[in-house]
């Protein structure tokens, strides 16, 4: 199967539709031109470096500079989680909390899966370890994100019904109970919906990469199925990670509720 190059006309005729919505948005004044654009240039310029580092990996085979890079993509991952909370913990916390728990579920499950599972030559073959690391990174940061942003907001809505638990002689774990709980369902949620669509609404985009690319389908297939599998995986012990995390320290060790750790919106 013959691959068919894209010229750099036809991404222009596709971002075109990315200025038809921006001219939208102005005429509907819903005042998001500008976040388009800003986000259609970033992603454009992202994706070009990386193209160029990934080319670079992949003639250079070193665990040193995969190593590098991971960690950059696990920085810029900590970052966007901490931009998405509306009530964020405070200083350091904030950023680590999320970085900490990606690192242990990500990176975890990205070494599972090239050790045990796909078994590349060498294991950390760029090829398999920064696509597979990027997959489960943007998806368990949305997880976490979600997660975080629940437990906080729902910490601050209910403080005073937390108090009156604590008031009553309940450990910080049973007083925070229910909102830790739908904070890690609300970090499971798109994932689970993702899994529950596959195929039948919609193709993931690595089976989809990889039929374009000339891949038989089935193998396509099956090569998606361990990705919502280790996504998954990854998803959920992440946010259990953080979330866990994140309640404990919304008590003091006297377990007292200090929301005075969380940053105003």
């Amino acid at each position: 199967m013959t691959i068919i190059a894209l010229s750099p006309l036809d991404l222009s005729l596709a971002a075109g539709l990315v200025v038809l919505l921006a001219i939208f948005s102005r005429i509907m004044r819903l005042q998001l031109e500008g976040q388009l654009a800003v986000a259609a240039i970033r992603m454009t310029i992202q994706l070009m470096l990386v193209g160029f580092v990934l080319k670079a990996l992949f003639t250079h085979v070193h665990l040193g500079w995969i190593a590098l890079v991971a960690c950059v993509m696990l920085l810029a991952a900590g970052r966007e989680v901490l931009g998405r909370q509306k009530r964020r913990f405070m200083g350091l916390w904030g950023f680590g909390l999320g970085t900490l728990s990606m690192f242990i579920s990500s990176f975890a499950v990205t070494i599972l899966a090239l050790g045990v599972l796909i078994r590349p030559q060498p294991w950390y073959e760029p090829q398999y370890a920064i696509p597979l690391l990027g997959m489960l990174l943007g998806n368990t940061m949305n997880g976490i994100a979600l997660g975080m942003d629940r437990l906080t907001s729902s910490a601050w809505d209910q403080r005073t019904l937390i108090e009156g638990r604590l008031m009553l002689g309940q450990s910080w774990r049973r007083a925070i109970e229910v909102p830790r709980r739908e904070s890690v369902r609300s970090g499971l949620i798109p994932i689970i919906n993702s899994m529950m669509a596959a195929g039948l609404v919609s193709l993931p985009g690595m089976m989809t990469g990889q039929i374009l690319g000339g891949n038989p389908p089935m193998e396509a297939v099956k090569y998606q199925i361990l990705i919502m599998f280790l996504i998954s995986g990854g998803t959920g012990l992440g946010t259990l990670v953080a979330i866990g995390l994140g309640a404990r320290r919304l008590f003091d060790e006297r377990q007292r509720l200090r929301l005075d750790r969380l940053k105003k919106p």
